[in-house]
C-alpha cells in the first residue's frame, strides 16, 4: 500500500499509515444548513468521498463523518427573515443538502458513515468547554466562555500565521470581556428569541469551533487520522480546532493528516455568498447532467483553485457523452456475440486497472485518473474499429473488448462516474414519447435511404441535427444522441 497524502501540517506529501490498520478515521466539516449550497461547497464532498472510497479498499474500513451544523448566527438570520421556527430552517436545507449530495454521487462508498449534528451534542460540547475550563485553557466572562490562546504556545502551528495576521484574519469580536484580542468563543449566551441549552454559564449555545472538536471527539476518538475541509477553514476553523482539541486532550494530536481542497473560481473571483457569484448544486443538478458536474469537480487536482464555467460543464457533458458512446458501441459487438449463440464474454465485474490506483495513491490524483479513464476508452474504440472491419469478428476479439469495457466500467467505479446505461445516459432529459418520435423520424430516414429518397433523408437528419439529435450510422445500426 503506497498511498501518499499532501499534509497541510507539515507542508510535505507523505506516505498516509492510519492508527489502525484495519480502520482509519475520517472527518470532513459539512455545511452551516441555512440556505442551498453552491457547487464550491461541494468539492469537498465529492472529492474526499473518493478518498473515502479509495481507503475502504485499501485498509477493508473507514469511520468517516461529515457533519451537519444546525445551530448558528446564520441560521437564526434566516429564520428571523423568513418568520419559521428555526427547525423549519435547518430540517429544510439539511435534506436539501442531502440529495444534492447524492444526485452527484457521494453515496455508497462515497459517503459518510456517520453524519452528526451539532444540537445532538450539546452534552458532549459542555463536558469538553468544562475540561478546557478545569485545565486552564478557557475562562468564563459575562455569560460567554473564551479559549485563552496564550495558554496554548503551538496555536498558529497549522497555518502559520503570526499573531497580528491570525487577529485580523479571523475577523474576531474585540469585547472587553476578553483577556487577550485573539481569544475565541466557546460558548455565548442567547436571549429567549434564540435556541439556547442549560449550562454551568447560564443558557445559552455553542460557538461554530467548539462543535466540530466535540463531534470528531465523540464518533471518531481524541486523536483522527484525517481531517478534511476547505482551505478557506484552514484558519481560524481548524486552526482552533487543533488548540481546543489538543488541549482538552492533555497534548494528544487532534489529527495526523490535514487536507484542504482549493476553491473554486467563478468570473473572475472565488465563489461565495458575500460576493453573489454562487451556482447552486440544487439548481445545477436540474440544468446539467449530475455526472458531468461531478467529472467537473474532479478534473482539476483537488488542492489547487478550479476554474468553473459553463464552458466547463459544456466539455464534461462532451467526455461524458464519448466514454458512454464507447461503452455503448463496444456493447453492440458484445450482444452479437450473443446472438451467435457464444454467450456473454463480459466479465460482471472487473477492479480499477492498477494505472488508475496509483493516480489515486498520489495524493488523490483525479486529473491522472481521468487521463487513464481516457486512455482505455481509446483502447476499447480501437479494437472495437477493428472488430468491426472484420467481416467476421473472431470471438477471442470479442472477449478482449468485453475484458477492456469491463475494465472501463472498473476506472470509472472508482470515481463514481460510467455506472449508467448508455442508453440511459443518452435519453437523459426526455420522455418515453420523445424517444419514439426521434427513433420513429430515424426509421423513416432509413426507408427513404432503401427507397433513394435521398432528399427526404436529408430533410430528417438536418431536423434531427436542429434538435440537438445527432446520427452516426455504423455497420450495426443507426446511433443518436444528444449533443
Amino acid at each position: 500500500m503506497n498511498l501518499s497524502l499532501y499534509n497541510t501540517l507539515s507542508r510535505r506529501v507523505e506516505r498516509f499509515v492510519p492508527l489502525d490498520p484495519a480502520c482509519p478515521t475520517m472527518y470532513v466539516c459539512g455545511p452551516t444548513v441555512y440556505n442551498y449550497v453552491h457547487i464550491g461547497n461541494a468539492r469537498g464532498p465529492v472529492v474526499f468521498g473518493v478518498l473515502a472510497a479509495l481507503l475502504r479498499r485499501r485498509f477493508g474500513g473507514l469511520r468517516y463523518a461529515r457533519n451537519i451544523t444546525d445551530v448558528d448566527d446564520k441560521i437564526n438570520a434566516a429564520a428571523k427573515e423568513l418568520g419559521t421556527p428555526i427547525s423549519t430552517i435547518t430540517d429544510r436545507y439539511a435534506a436539501a443538502y442531502r440529495e444534492d449530495m447524492a444526485a452527484l454521487g457521494v453515496t455508497g462508498t462515497f459517503a459518510p458513515d456517520i453524519e452528526p449534528e451539532a444540537t445532538a451534542h450539546i452534552g458532549q460540547i459542555i463536558t469538553m468547554i468544562e475540561r478546557l475550563i478545569t485545565e486552564g485553557h478557557a475562562y468564563a466572562a459575562e455569560g460567554h466562555v473564551l479559549f485563552a490562546v496564550s495558554s496554548f504556545e503551538a496555536y498558529g502551528k497549522l497555518s502559520r500565521r503570526d499573531p497580528e495576521e491570525m487577529l485580523a484574519g479571523a475577523r474576531v469580536e474585540v469585547a472587553p470581556y476578553k483577556r487577550d484580542p485573539g481569544d475565541f468563543v466557546l460558548w455565548k449566551p442567547s436571549s429567549d428569541d434564540l435556541p439556547g441549552w442549560d449550562s454551568p454559564w447560564g443558557r445559552g449555545r455553542p460557538g461554530w469551533h467548539i462543535e466540530c472538536s466535540a463531534m470528531a471527539e465523540a464518533h471518531l476518538g481524541p486523536t483522527i487520522d484525517i481531517h478534511a475541509g476547505g482551505v478557506d477553514l484552514q484558519f481560524p476553523h481548524h486552526e482552533n480546532e487543533v488548540a481546543q482539541s489538543e488541549c482538552a486532550h492533555g497534548g494528544a494530536p487532534f489529527a495526523r493528516w490535514w487536507l484542504h481542497n482549493g476553491m473554486l473560481n467563478f468570473g473572475g473571483a472565488k465563489m461565495a455568498k458575500s460576493v453573489g457569484n454562487i451556482q447552486r448544486v440544487h439548481d445545477l443538478v436540474q440544468q446539467h447532467p449530475p455526472e458531468a458536474l461531478r467529472y467537473a469537480l474532479l478534473s482539476a487536482h483537488y488542492r489547487q483553485p478550479l476554474e468553473w464555467s459553463d464552458g466547463l460543464i459544456d466539455q464534461s457533458v462532451r467526455t461524458l457523452d464519448r466514454l458512454y458512446g464507447t461503452l455503448r458501441d463496444a456493447d453492440v459487438l458484445r450482444l452479437l456475440s450473443i446472438l451467435r449463440g457464444k454467450g456473454d464474454p463480459e466479465p460482471l465485474n472487473h477492479p480499477a486497472p492498477q494505472s488508475i490506483e496509483d493516480a489515486l495513491d498520489d495524493d488523490l490524483n483525479t486529473p491522472k485518473a481521468l487521463a487513464e479513464l481516457a486512455s482505455i476508452a481509446a483502447r476499447v474504440r480501437a479494437l472495437r474499429n477493428q472488430l468491426v472491419h472484420s467481416n467476421k469478428p473472431p470471438q477471442e476479439g470479442i472477449e478482449e473488448l468485453s475484458e477492456l469495457t469491463a475494465q472501463l466500467r472498473g476506472a470509472g467505479a472508482v470515481l463514481g462516474l460510467l455506472q449508467q446505461d448508455p442508453g440511459a445516459w443518452f435519453a437523459r432529459g426526455t420522455s418515453r414519447a420523445d424517444d419514439a418520435r426521434i427513433q420513429a423520424l430515424i426509421d423513416e430516414r432509413i426507408e427513404a435511404k432503401k427507397s433513394r429518397d435521398f432528399a427526404r433523408a436529408d430533410a430528417i437528419r438536418e431536423q434531427l441535427a436542429g434538435e440537438g439529435i445527432l446520427l452516426e450510422d455504423t455497420p450495426q445500426g443507426v446511433h443518436w444522441k444528444r449533443a
